[in-house]
């Protein structure tokens, strides 16, 4: 998307970002739609040229196609030249993706609290913390242990060098060329492999062999006609959608466990949504009318970009009480879920949404109820990119029931 411009001119008042963010530079993209948006307008033409939606019925409109309203397309699924399909092969990839990740969790979910211990204890840098423990736990979901080793560490390079929050600006842009073109030619010639491997499983009627990783889902479900290039791409989509937005989603949560001592007693469930309606991680959606049409009383046109910036339709105060407040309490109760959009909306809703929330609400459930948790910062703001990551901050754990130091205090254990 191109970037946002500041709303100057635009007829409205300003209002700054609010939170953590009003803390950090007011040039980002965020922080520019934020001083557009009045809380009134639910989608108005930016000073940029882009038709921004805030409004949470504009914004479940647009993303679900009601009344096909825009161009079809995926999030999940886009390539660089184009959105990889059929619809019938994204569907069979996310259900089978779906049916691994929760086999691997079942299988796995006793190591969370060592993954914790070993991790995170006694201090962690973040949100770098939270990606690399989410890597550790999936690796051999994203990649089964039988892989090359060169592959694996391939694997384990594209996350610290793509993934990480701030990653590409530690690397000159002829260093990420050429990291691209040896991590992708690396991709092609597994999944190339893999596909001969399983197409030769098949011809011997053993159905094709069971589905080790999402490696094997993705050549599956892509067909014998979908290009290597397309199928990597994809894989990539995977390893992006699990090891950073999990990973950023569980530091937005940790951070603000950290900085609001009151709420560490409430439940993990409630905790995980607060910090996603917040802070979530897939903050705009780009589409393209399918028409002339009015939407919301403004009118646009297949030549318009539209933007739903799920970050302003989780604070729209007219469905939102206190809405730029972290109070997990509130889904104890009726909440509006109409304005609640984490994981997008309509057909093309994030395939691995239960999963995600799952591993989630596990993390932050054994942090609270095994650790005391502290965490420093130095008040900077998200940092914004096609992911909204949490600002760098150290999270402190010690045990429950050891004093200072880590030794057992009274009725310690």
């Amino acid at each position: 998307m191109e970037p946002f411009v500041t709303g100057a001119g635009n007829g409205r008042p300003a209002r700054p970002l609010r939170g953590v963010a009003a803390r950090g530079r007011q040039d980002h993209p965020l922080a520019r739609l934020t001083a557009e948006f009045d809380g009134v307008h639910d989608v108005w033409r930016s000073a940029s040229g882009l038709v921004c939606v805030a409004g949470p019925d504009a914004a479940r409109a647009v993303m679900g196609n009601r009344h096909a309203l825009v161009a079809e397309t995926s999030d999940f699924y886009r390539t660089r030249n184009d959105v990889f399909g059929p619809r019938a092969a994204q569907i069979e990839i996310g259900r089978a993706s779906r049916a691994l990740m929760n086999r691997h969790l079942d299988a796995h979910q006793s190591r969370l609290p060592t993954l914790i211990r070993d991790r995170l204890a006694p201090s962690s840098r973040w949100p770098d913390a939270g990606n690399l423990l989410v890597l550790a736990h999936l690796r051999d979901v994203l990649l089964h242990p039988d892989t090359s080793p060169a592959l694996r560490a391939t694997l384990q390079d594209i996350v610290t060098r793509a993934v990480l929050a701030g990653a590409r600006q530690r690397h000159s842009a002829p260093s990420r060329l050429l990291f691209r073109r040896r991590a992708l030619g690396a991709l092609h010639a597994e999944v190339a492999a893999r596909r001969r491997e399983r197409e030769g499983s098949r011809e011997g009627n053993d159905g094709g062999g069971a589905q080790r990783d999402l490696l094997d889902v993705v050549v599956d479900g892509g067909g014998p006609t979908a290009s290597p290039a397309e199928l990597a791409e994809v894989y990539l989509s995977f390893l992006f959608a699990t090891v950073g937005s999990i990973g950023f989603a569980l530091g937005w949560s940790v951070l603000l466990l950290g900085t609001h001592p009151d709420c560490r007693t409430e439940q993990a469930n409630w905790v995980v949504r607060e910090a996603l309606r917040l802070w979530p991680v897939a903050w705009l959606f780009a589409r393209s009318p399918s028409r002339a049409q009015e939407l919301d009383g403004t009118r646009v046109t297949p030549k318009d970009q539209l933007a739903v910036c799920t970050y302003l339709v989780h604070r729209h105060p007219g469905h939102w009480e206190r809405p730029d407040e972290f109070v997990p309490g509130r889904w104890a109760g009726a909440v509006p879920d109409g304005a609640y959009l984490p994981f997008g909306h309509g057909p093309h809703t994030c395939a691995g949404a239960t999963v995600t929330m799952r591993l989630l609400e596990d993390l932050v459930a054994l942090i609270t109820r095994d650790w005391r948790l502290s965490v420093t910062h130095d008040g900077a703001g998200p940092q914004v990119g096609p992911a909204l990551a949490p600002p760098r901050f150290t999270a402190a754990l010690s045990r429950r029931g050891t004093g200072p130091g880590g030794s057992a205090g009274p009725g310690g254990r």
